[in-house]
């Protein structure tokens, strides 16, 4: 399903245009934030497919044992490189335990300073990012009407899932002429 209206929390952008390279490129963005304003709010998402380079075990390493395959650290985004957020899918959707944020679902921020003792009774599945994607003010909106960006609702398996692909699947899952993208070669003959 494509997205026509308000930008919002949950939603999915992920990259057009394929293959003009720069940290964007086939990527897929989830929107964690969006502070409303007139002339379109700061957002801030995470990249759910760029894997990091650094050793897990650097970065909330009691997270380790329920980190979604591939156990690895994901970037975020080019943003504030200092910054650590979990996402994670509760244990019990009918009671989630404190210090877990819903953003769309079963998926929701998780606080990083949650009792290590408590996470394998409280969640079932954890990703662990670090630096945000982010935009300031009306940026966002300016490249969505350029056409920089598709959107769709997030998914539990877009989140925990395997990154490899998520471009792809996503753009196939949205159908249509979104679909097509997904068809996409760095061969320009065949495209």
């Amino acid at each position: 399903m494509d997205h026509a209206g308000a930008v919002a929390v949950g939603q999915l952008l992920v990259a057009t245009q394929p293959g003009r390279g720069g940290y964007f490129d086939r990527t897929v963005v989830l929107i964690i934030e969006r502070q409303s304003d007139a002339g379109g709010g700061a957002t801030v998402g995470l990249c759910l497919n760029v894997m990091s380079e650094i050793p897990v075990g650097n970065v909330l390493s009691d997270y380790t044992d329920l980190m979604s395959p591939p156990v690895r650290v994901f970037e975020g985004g080019p943003v504030n490189q200092d910054v650590v957020v979990a996402l994670g899918e509760p244990a019990s959707l009918e009671s989630p335990p404190p210090g877990w944020e819903r953003i769309s679902g079963d998926i929701g921020v998780v606080d990083v300073n949650y009792p290590s003792e408590l996470l394998a009774s409280s969640f079932t599945q954890l990703r662990v990012f670090v630096g945000l994607s982010a935009w300031s003010p009306g940026q966002l909106e300016g490249e969505l009407i350029r056409g920089s960006w598709f959107r769709t609702q997030v998914r539990s398996e877009d989140v925990f899932g395997d990154p490899d692909g998520l471009w792809r699947r996503v753009l196939r899952r949205m159908g249509g002429t979104t679909g097509r993208w997904s068809s996409w070669t760095d061969d320009p003959s065949m495209n």
